[in-house]
């Protein structure tokens, strides 16, 4: 298991935008990269559409090799 996050990326991450199908799939994105959902999401609405937000924290992910 990788003990640093890939391309440098910080270990813990706080996602947001607009609550749409773009917002899940980078969630998703980060899911498959090896960090993990760190609480519970929070949501606002801002006068135009929801903005969500979720953090994440780098868990490792494994390789091939360890699975």
């Amino acid at each position: 298991m990788s003990s640093e996050p890939p391309n440098g990326l910080p270990r813990y991450r706080i996602l947001t935008g607009k609550d749409d199908a773009a917002f899940c799939y980078r969630v998703s994105e980060a899911l498959a990269l090896g960090y993990q959902l760190y609480g519970s999401p929070a949501a606002t609405f801002n006068g135009d559409y929801v903005v969500v937000a979720q953090a994440i924290l780098w868990g490792g992910r494994s390789t091939p090799e360890e699975i």
